[in-house]
Order: C-alpha cells, then sequence, then structure tokens
C-alpha cells in the first residue's frame, strides 16, 4: 500500500510537471484556430449552423487525433521510455534488420535497453514483409528517407512555433487600441523572439518552475471564458459536439468549407510534442494532465468561442480577444504572452534534441551540443541551429505580413509530420507490437485517410504560405541526405582499405618504430581491424606512443547506453603490441556530461579489461564478443588503480602520497603547455587525476602489474589524440551527380561544420591530425 501510494504521488508530481513542457503549445490553439478556420470565403456564411459545424470539427479533431491517437495509442509506441519519430525509427531497426548504420556488432544487441520485454512476441504473418524491407537497400532508404523529412518538418515546427504563438498573442492588443500600427505590433514581436532566442545559452533552470503554473492558469482561465460565453451568448452550443453538425456544415457550404478546415486543424498543433517529450514523463501522468485538465478546458474555450461567435460574427477575426470580459482582457492578455513563450520554449529545446538526434546517427554536419551540469537532464543547447532559427523566425514574422498565411503554413506542417507518424506506427504495430497486417493497415487507413484530407484543404493554401515549410523541409532534408551518404561512402572506404592483422603482426612489438613514453588515443569509425590513418602516420613518422588505442565512438539504435555498458575494451595482437581497441557506445539521445573523464575513464576500463584477461575469459563478469568484454560490469571495476586528484599546480589533493611518476617531456615541451594553458581558460578547468597502482593488490601474473604499470607510466607521461584530417575527392569515373554530391555539395558542408576536434572537446596541444586522400 505504501509503494501504491508513492507511485501515484509520483505521477502527480510528474503531471503536475508536464503542463509547463507537453502543453503550451496545444493550449495557445484557441487564440488562432477560430480566426484561421474563417479567414476565407467561409467568413461569408454567416449562419449558427456553420458555427456550430466548425465547432464539432473542431471538437472531433481534438478528440480522435490527440486524444485517442496521441494519448491512447501512441504512448504505448515508446522505446524505453523515449518518444518521438526516431523513437519510431529505432524500434523498427531493433525489430527488423531496417538500419543503415555501418559499424553494428553483435556485442551491441547485448545491451540491457536493446530488448523490450514487452515486444517479445513476433507474429508470423509480419515475416514475409519483413524479410523483403530486409533483402531490399531501397526500402531502407525510403524508410529513413521518410523518417528525415519528418524530423525536417518538426524542425520547422521549431521556428513557426515561436512565430505564430507570440505573435499572435501580441495582436490582442489592437483589439483594446485600434488605432495602433501594425509595425509597433511587429517590433514588439521581434523584440520578445529575439530576447527568447538570445537566452537559450543560458539554460531554463532558473525558471523553468514557472512554466507548469502558467499553462495550468492559463487552462483553467480560458476554460472558466468558456464557461462564461457558454452561459451569456448561447447555452445550446453543447448540440454542436454532435458529428451531425459536420454533415450540415459541409451540406452548406461545400468547396468553401473543404478549404477551411486547413484552419481546424489548428487545434491539434502541439499534439506531437506528448508523445515526442515523453521520456521526461510517463504515460499514465501525461495522460493524466490531459484528461484532467487540458481537454475539458479546450473543448470549453472552444465550446464558448463558438457561442460567443454565433451571436457576434462579426468579430470573428480577433473571436478570442474580444470573447474576454473586460475586466479581465489585460490580465488574460499578459497570461496569453507568457504562455506562448513557454510553448515557444518547449518547441525550440525539442528542435535542439531532434537535430542532435540526426547528428548522432549520422545524418545531420557536426555541430557543437551544449550541456550543463546544472541544467536538466536532457536538456541541450546548439549554438548553430539557435541562430538558424531565429533568422527564419524573424523572416516569416516579418514575412508574412497576413498571419493567417502563417497559420497555413503552420498547419500544413504539423499536419504533414502527423501524417508520418501514422505509416510509423502502423509499421510499429506490425513489426514491433507482433499484431496483424490488418490491425496495422486499419490504423493508417482510419487516422491516415483524416489526416490526407485536411492535408488536401492545406494543399489548397501552399500559395498562401503554405510552401515556405515544405521548400525549407526539403532543403534540410538533402543537407541530411548529403551529409549521411558522404559519411558512409568515407567509412566504405575506411573499411575496404584498413591494414590486415596479419601485416601488423608481422612488424613485432615494436613494430618496426620507435614506441616513445605516452598514450596514443587513434580515432577511427571502423570496429574492427586498424584504419588506414595508422599506417599513414607510421609511414611519415616512424615512431609512436608506447601504449596505443584505437578509440571507435558510435550510436547504438537505443535511447540511451548505460554508463556501465557503454565502454567495449579489447586487445589488438598479443600483450607485447600494448594495443588496445575502445568502443565507446552512445545512444541516439545521450548527453556526455563530463566530456573531461573520458581519458580517466578509459584508463580505468583498461586497467580493468587487463586484470579480467588474466584472471580468464571464463571469469569476466560482463558480456565477451570475442576479445572485446564490457568491464564496467565486475564488480571489482575502480578499485584496481588508485586514483588522486591534482591540483593546478600539479601537487595530488589526495590525503594519500601517491607514487610520484615523473614526466617524459622535456622543460621546453613542459613549459610550452603551462602557457598554452594559461592562455586558454577552458584547458584549466580540465580535470586532472594521478594513477598509481593499489599496494595491497596480489597479482597471479607479474607481467599484469608490469603491463598495469607501463600504462599507468604512460598515462602521466601524456596523451594524444590522433584523428584523420580527409580529403575527400570522387573517382574519375564516378557519374556526375556523385561528383557533384561529392565535390560540391558534401565539402561545402565539411567545410561550414565543426571540426571533429571541437566536437570531441580535444585540447590543441593534444592533437595530431594526419592527412589522408579518399577517393570516393
Amino acid at each position: 500500500m505504501v509503494d501504491r501510494s508513492y507511485q501515484c504521488k509520483d505521477v502527480l508530481i510528474l503531471a503536475y510537471q508536464s503542463f509547463g513542457v507537453l502543453f503550451g503549445d496545444l493550449s495557445i490553439s484557441p487564440l488562432y484556430v477560430f480566426k484561421s478556420t474563417f479567414s476565407g470565403n467561409l467568413s461569408n456564411y454567416q449562419s449558427e449552423d456553420v458555427i456550430f459545424g466548425a465547432l464539432s470539427l473542431i471538437f472531433w479533431t481534438l478528440t480522435l487525433l490527440s486524444l485517442f491517437k496521441h494519448v491512447i495509442i501512441l504512448l504505448n509506441a515508446d522505446d524505453n521510455g523515449e518518444g518521438g519519430i526516431f523513437a519510431l525509427y529505432s524500434l523498427l531497426c531493433r525489430h527488423a534488420k531496417f538500419s543503415l548504420l555501418p559499424n553494428h556488432q553483435t556485442a551491441d544487441e547485448e545491451l540491457s535497453t536493446y530488448h523490450n520485454p514487452r515486444y517479445s512476441y513476433r507474429n508470423p504473418q509480419s515475416l514475409t514483409v519483413k524479410r523483403f524491407a530486409e533483402r531490399h537497400k531501397k526500402a531502407k532508404t525510403a524508410l529513413l528517407l521518410l523518417v528525415l523529412f519528418g524530423t525536417c518538418l518538426l524542425i520547422c515546427v521549431g521556428f513557426l512555433t515561436p512565430a505564430i504563438s507570440i505573435r499572435t498573442a501580441i495582436e490582442g492588443v489592437k483589439v483594446r487600441s485600434s488605432e495602433l500600427h501594425y509595425g509597433v505590433v511587429l517590433i514588439i514581436a521581434c523584440i520578445l523572439l529575439v530576447g527568447l532566442f538570445v537566452l537559450q545559452h543560458r539554460g531554463t533552470y532558473r525558471v523553468a518552475f514557472m512554466f507548469a503554473p502558467i499553462v495550468i492558469l492559463w487552462s483553467l482561465s480560458i476554460a472558466a471564458i468558456g464557461v462564461y460565453n457558454i452561459l451569456k451568448w448561447n447555452p445550446r452550443v453543447y448540440k454542436a459536439l454532435s458529428p451531425y453538425y459536420i454533415y450540415t456544415f459541409f451540406r452548406d457550404t461545400r468547396y468553401d468549407g473543404w478549404i477551411s478546415i486547413g484552419g481546424v486543424l489548428l487545434c491539434v498543433t502541439g499534439a506531437e510534442a506528448m508523445f515526442a517529450d515523453l521520456g521526461q514523463y510517463t504515460a499514465a501522468s501525461i495522460r493524466l494532465s490531459f484528461f484532467c485538465i487540458i481537454y475539458p478546458c479546450l473543448v470549453l474555450q472552444y465550446m464558448g468561442q463558438a457561442a460567443f461567435l454565433s451571436k457576434n460574427f462579426a468579430a470573428v477575426s480577433t473571436s478570442f480577444y474580444a470573447s474576454i470580459p473586460d475586466s479581465l482582457f489585460w490580465p488574460v492578455l499578459v497570461m496569453a504572452t507568457l504562455a506562448a513563450i513557454v510553448a515557444s520554449q518547449s518547441v525550440i529545446s525539442a528542435t535542439f534534441s531532434i537535430v542532435k538526434q540526426c547528428y548522432a546517427i549520422g545524418c545531420f554536419p557536426r555541430v557543437k551540443v551544449v550541456h550543463k551540469s546544472k541544467w536538466f537532464c536532457g536538456q541541450i543547447y546548439i549554438p548553430e541551429i539557435n541562430w538558424v532559427l531565429l533568422v527564419l523566425c524573424l523572416a516569416v514574422t516579418v514575412g508574412f505580413r497576413d498571419i493567417n498565411h502563417l497559420g497555413n503554413a503552420y498547419g500544413l506542417t504539423y499536419m504533414s509530420a502527423m501524417f508520418v507518424t501514422t505509416w510509423l506506427t502502423a509499421l510499429i504495430i506490425n513489426f514491433v507490437w507482433g499484431q496483424s497486417l490488418v490491425l496495422a493497415l486499419l490504423f493508417a487507413l482510419f487516422f491516415g485517410s483524416i489526416e490526407i484530407i485536411f492535408l488536401s484543404s492545406s494543399f489548397i493554401r501552399i500559395s498562401k504560405g503554405g510552401w515556405v515549410p515544405l521548400v525549407l523541409s526539403v532543403i534540410f532534408m538533402l543537407i541530411m541526405f548529403v551529409w549521411h551518404y558522404g559519411s558512409r561512402k568515407k567509412y566504405l572506404y575506411d573499411f575496404h582499405n584498413k591494414v590486415p592483422m596479419k601485416q601488423i603482426l608481422t612488424l613485432g612489438p615494436s613494430l618496426g618504430i620507435v614506441r616513445v613514453p605516452g598514450i596514443g588515443l587513434i580515432f577511427t569509425a571502423l570496429v574492427s581491424g586498424v584504419p588506414a590513418t595508422f599506417t599513414r602516420f607510421l609511414t611519415n613518422l616512424p615512431t609512436f606512443y608506447q601504449v596505443a588505442v584505437f578509440v571507435c565512438e558510435k550510436t547504438v539504435l537505443v535511447p540511451y547506453v548505460p554508463q556501465k555498458e557503454r565502454y567495449l575494451i579489447g586487445r589488438i595482437g598479443p600483450k607485447s603490441f600494448r594495443m588496445y581497441r575502445c568502443i565507446v557506445r552512445n545512444g541516439y539521445k545521450d548527453v556526455q556530461k563530463n566530456e573531461d573523464d573520458f581519458e580517466n575513464d578509459l584508463i580505468m576500463s583498461i586497467a580493468e579489461f587487463i586484470q579480467l584477461e588474466a584472471e580468464g575469459s571464463g571469469t569476466l563478469e560482463g558480456s565477451v564478443d570475442g576479445r572485446m568484454a564490457v568491464v564496467r560490469t565486475s564488480e571489482k571495476f575502480g578499485k584496481r588503480l588508485e586514483i588522486s586528484e591534482l591540483e593546478r599546480n600539479g601537487e595530488a589533493s589526495s590525503s594519500m602520497p601517491p607514487t610520484i611518476l615523473n614526466s617524459s617531456k622535456s622543460h621546453i615541451l613542459q613549459y610550452l603547455q603551462s602557457t598554452y594553458e594559461m592562455e586558454s581558460p577552458g584547458s584549466t578547468l580540465r580535470r586532472r587525476v594521478r594513477f598509481k597502482l593499489q599496494p595491497d593488490m596480489n597479482y597471479r601474473d607479474p607481467n599484469v602489474k608490469d603491463e598495469l604499470l607501463e600504462l599507468v607510466e604512460a598515462k602521466q607521461s601524456g596523451v594524444a589524440y590522433v584523428l584523420g584530417h580527409s580529403h575527400i575527392k570522387a573517382k574519375m569515373n564516378a557519374p556526375c551527380l556523385k561528383r557533384f554530391m561529392i565535390h560540391v555539395a558534401y565539402l561545402f558542408l565539411r567545410k561550414n561544420c565543426r571540426a571533429p576536434a571541437v566536437v570531441l572537446n580535444i585540447p590543441q596541444t593534444c592533437l595530431i591530425e594526419v592527412g589522408m586522400n579518399y577517393y570516393l
């Protein structure tokens, strides 16, 4: 009983917090739904039946698409608690071989987050369709393009939502100040938008506690206003909830009514956010918030506006603000502005997350992902995307003088994204949930047909603003596809030109070169073999560090990889070679919080691998893939070496006197390094530690102690990062289209994105770049 009470308390807390993140966009829809619906020729039909018909359309659209599709059905299609288009794609790739990620390993399937017991059922009827898709690469590419198009639409939502919500909220001032010039409203909206985007880098942790109360107060306020208008103007408005009025609406308005439903669909903008941001909450908490507050408040508000318009049709262009009682106008205007800012903030943060997920699976150019320890879990900031969104947001705010054109673009974008989600969910029902193909098709046909009706109306308005998100979505998708194409071709070149192990073994422990003190981290996309970058380095400079570690940082199609399962450690060649492999596995939503700890975690993991290997592979407390092991699952992890913190002057802060290991660097190099660190404030903040062997540790094999001691000495001498500096060229006999994609599009993106060293947060004093020519 106690556990149940705690569980209920947690659900209530999450339900309260969800208001400030999930429902801001949906709750401000009453500002512009009726205005956009009656913006065209429908304004000529000034009858109560038409008003009731529009309300009936709004009610059933909100009920079917938001309530039934998203809240009841779609919230069940989570990927380890995460939602969104990428969660659906990840589920499909894990239950069928749809993924185009090139470096998949069998060990990845042993992750605790890879398989979900809820989706263990397999339907034999779906095997035929699944095998067909798995055998045809074009089917996989088509699925990826569909997912990328859906994400591009959501990126467009990232700048359309702030533009329409804040501008609509500010335009309410004109109801009380009709002489106010349009330019003044536009300037105020632009100032708020600039302030919103400029402050993104500071995070929202200081003001986020206000988001939920603002949305709750706003929702209850619009519900109270709706009840007031129902009682004052037309208590019979409840009859409009009958679908019969939808029939009378189209019977009376015909073509004009069909064109107008492009404005009706604005009532479900924001429904995708409930599923996309599922990971921060639970399905139970979202359903509780929607059923108890959001849905009834929205229904009451739309009923109140319809009741008001049935007696005051001339005020349809300002129906929301005109229906507010005079004494409450200014407080409601302030709350509307605050609710619009909250909704915009949530959508902008979601856009950062979407771009980060695209980047994680190799479908977006390198960007700088910023996460600060004092921010909320999962909250990130991407400077490049922030400024792009600001420019686009100001462009559409100023460019669309008629806000109904902005509504056309907004509605078309959202409905197109919902249509993509519908078909991905149909695949989930068949392939993941194991339901029959008939049930999946029924889901797709029922909800897809509703969305197609709305889309058909929206496409008529393409010339009136709808073309903007379509053009930008195509541009974003081309950028993603070109980057994915070039990156995949580059990986395949590395894969086919990797050095055979036999060639490495014939060189002997010294590799035929001079081994100097220190650790060399060779970054590569390969999970097996030796990259050509390494041999090219040895050819031009026949020397390398005494410990070589080949590091592959890759993304697994799971939202998060547990920290203890992140590092996969193995050995390359005999023990005397002192060559290791480290595969760092990240989920598509993982955010590295402490980048400075990578070196230390790597040393601890290699030390644990050396010990476990000496104890015998049969006693490894982790999953093993050939000669690779997940060592952090060992109960003894972190107990093999002692760690002592170093102060900035180099002294150990630990009370235990560490073993002093002198650096092999010359005094000149040490002076140059200290000078650079003094001139680079960021480098002085990096965590400094010193390792030493446990004095009371017993070693069965004395060679293990020697190897560990050599590892510790190498770390003390310094760590260097070796990255490939690639020059991409297309083959001479390549088709013209391929040459254009490689020489023009892909190279343009490479030159205008972040460098790998910046993304990996590598200090310049530790960086070594090796030039490589790639002929794709």
